[in-house]
């Protein structure tokens, strides 16, 4: 339900005048003296920084291929195979068409018997039921933060978060350009797009490996509520 408020500027000047304040329109950003989160692989190249993420899914148990557009749908098959084939959910999404994967979802797959489910937006019952039926989760990163190894995904009516988190198993494809140092980045880069007022997703997920905990005792404990694997595919021509 979209809505309208009436009067603020009238309601919030008046509450700061009986503060003795003068209401303030835009605030202003503090500079700040040290800013050691720019530090941070600050002068890493992309290279560099995709070395940084195949160190750091060794320490979040995820694994990781590297691959470019050309063989993207032979390592790609390789991965579902891993994961036992079975069922696939991806979202409805025009760039797995462009790296190149049409005729491996849409044809071999049907051969296999591997079922594939595309995100329907029409259809939200469906996509929950198909989601949490499917082995296997396909998405892309958005933004992808080598220090921590953290995929981001941007939700919409075509990218529903339950295809990241319901399946037993996760596969997101990571294009190269997408890599960046850390939080820092990421953060900067969604502020930009609030404050230029561009269109940014209802739910941004910060995705790292597969689902676990560490509540008890410090002990880590891997698919605990979520996706049990998980594999990172970087696309190192895109």
């Amino acid at each position: 339900m979209a809505g309208t408020i009436e009067n603020r500027d009238v309601f919030l000047s008046k509450i700061a005048k009986q503060l003795g304040r003068v209401p303030k329109i835009e605030m202003e950003r503090p500079t700040w003296q040290y800013q050691p989160q720019d530090r941070v692989l600050k002068e890493a190249t992309k290279d560099e920084l995709v070395e940084v993420l195949v160190e750091q899914c060794k320490n979040i148990h995820t694994d990781i291929v590297l691959t470019n557009t050309a063989n993207l749908p032979v390592d790609l098959q390789k991965v579902v195979e891993n994961y036992g084939g079975q069922s696939v959910i991806t979202w409805k999404d025009t760039r797995f068409k462009s790296f190149g994967l049409s005729s491996l979802m849409t044809a071999q797959w049907p051969q296999a018997n591997i079922q594939l489910y595309e995100w329907d937006s029409e259809q939200p019952k469906e996509n929950i039921r198909q989601a949490e039926k499917a082995n296997i989760g396909i998405t892309i990163s958005e933004i992808t933060l080598a220090e921590s190894g953290t995929a981001v995904l941007f939700s919409s009516k075509d990218k529903g978060r339950s295809v990241s988190f319901l399946p037993e198993n996760s596969i997101i494809l990571i294009p190269k350009s997408t890599i960046v140092p850390r939080m820092t980045q990421a953060a900067r880069l969604i502020s930009e797009k609030v404050r230029t007022g561009e269109q940014i997703a209802s739910c941004i997920n910060f995705i790292t490996g597969p689902s676990n905990s560490a509540d008890i005792e410090m002990i880590l404990i891997v698919g605990v509520h979520g996706p049990m694997k998980a594999t990172y595919i970087v696309i190192e021509d895109q």
